[in-house]
């Protein structure tokens, strides 16, 4: 997949040079940096989440998690919990991958940080065309499925999928399914 080029800065480029510190999740929204400590449940989340998702891709795309990723604005720069990169894409001079490159992006969300991912990322990940965005609230116990995004900053379909049932991830000539019933729920660890 080759890339088509950037026409503005990345929003990354505030930070080149700078130290950032370990643990904490780093973006950038609406030209403001954010840095919020991981909680225990976003990580637990994450690490029952990555390996079968890594299995079931099998050298067919890529899976990153708190990576940055360079999307068409210099006003936000996002590093999703969990990034499923399409097979054959490749990163961009910057050494990054971009937006056009993902198949669906997961986030885990806490109380914290509803506002930056339900609604801000939901219209820049719709207006940029990620065909799978995944909201999975371990406050709620459940997965939320947007697919088949707008260039209006929405998606066509949702589906929600109660923790204990199986996330069907739909991408591009395949199926990945992540077994949640691990995933814990929060208790306001976070």
């Amino acid at each position: 997949m080759t890339s088509p080029p950037m026409d503005t800065a990345s929003a990354w480029d505030a930070l080149d040079g700078v130290d950032l510190p370990r643990g904490y999740r780093v973006e950038i929204t609406d030209g403001k940096i954010t840095m919020t400590p991981q909680g225990e449940s976003q990580w637990k989340v994450i690490l029952k989440a990555a390996p079968q998702i890594e299995r079931q891709l099998a050298g067919h795309g890529d899976i990153l998690s708190d990576v940055m990723i360079d999307f068409p604005s210099s006003l936000y720069g996002y590093a999703p919990d969990l990034a499923i990169i399409a097979p054959g894409s490749e990163r961009n001079s910057r050494g990054r991958y971009e937006w056009h490159s993902l198949e669906a992006v997961l986030e885990v969300v806490s109380k914290s940080n509803q506002d930056n991912d339900f609604s801000k990322k939901f219209r820049m990940y719709a207006e940029c065309s990620i065909p799978v965005y995944v909201i999975i609230d371990p406050s709620a116990g459940s997965c939320t499925v947007y697919q088949h995004p707008t260039r209006t900053g929405t998606y066509r379909d949702d589906d929600v999928v109660p923790f204990g049932q199986d996330l069907v991830l739909p991408l591009e000539g395949r199926e990945i399914v992540v077994r949640t019933d691990g995933f814990p729920v929060d208790d306001g660890d976070r």
